[in-house]
């Protein structure tokens, strides 16, 4: 079953992930993100999402933020020494690791993302694309979710309900716009090499259209 879901919000920050250390976000939402949202509406072991377009439907705007953030992180290795050896900090005081980052995030987005689901080899003998459709249609719009979906990051939350209709493209983003090479999301096959999958992201009218894995438009 197809779903069109509307999603807006205050800010919203897709990171890029080779400017991490200060946040500078991409210009629209990415596949995964919109996965992301997608799970926090509906999701069990017998489906998955496919995310096929992302309508953006309003003009993109950029702003910076300055907030405080923690630098370091306990390690595996740094808990698992504490625990043998029994002595040693296991926590990380924030008064002491904390620093001030910059971030280049949107504002005032809104999007509309266009997917369906698939039935995977995990879907139990009474699950059915009809049981989900229904399932998935009450819930979004019911405004019900297992956690709320965020935009990028956690602290912008995003507000969801479903599209009776495709609102217009704005007049600025009329005609085509290469973004360059976009997250499309983490390839987790192989558990023990996981890694980012990419490709050549082009908004046409404001509509990122999403290729698939078999496409060969996606690469690591």
């Amino acid at each position: 079953m197809p779903l069109r879901l509307e999603i807006s919000g205050k800010y919203a920050c897709f990171t890029r992930p080779e400017l991490k250390a200060e946040r500078v976000s991409y210009e629209v939402m990415t596949p995964s993100a919109a996965r992301g949202i997608l799970e926090a509406v509906y999701w069990q072991p017998g489906m998955r999402w496919v995310v096929e377009r992302i309508h953006v439907r309003a003009p993109i705007r950029y702003m910076n933020l300055r907030r405080n953030e923690v630098r370091a992180v306990i390690s595996a290795h740094t808990a698992r020494s504490v625990m043998e050896q029994r002595e040693g900090p296991l926590y990380l005081a924030a008064s002491e690791n904390v620093q001030q980052r910059s971030s280049l995030i949107l504002r005032d987005v809104r999007y509309v993302i266009d997917a369906h689901f698939e039935l995977t080899e995990r879907a139990g003998p009474d699950d059915s694309a009809g049981k989900f459709s229904e399932i998935i249609r009450r819930r979004a719009e019911r405004g019900q979710c297992y956690h709320t979906p965020y935009l990028g990051c956690r602290e912008f939350p995003a507000a969801f309900h479903l599209c009776r209709q495709l609102p217009p493209c704005p007049a600025e983003l009329l005609g085509e716009r290469q973004l360059g090479l976009m997250l499309w999301d983490m390839d987790y096959q192989n558990p023990e090499n996981i890694h980012p999958l990419f490709f050549r992201a082009v908004l046409r009218d404001g509509t990122l259209q999403i290729p698939t894995r078999e496409s060969g438009e996606v690469a690591g």
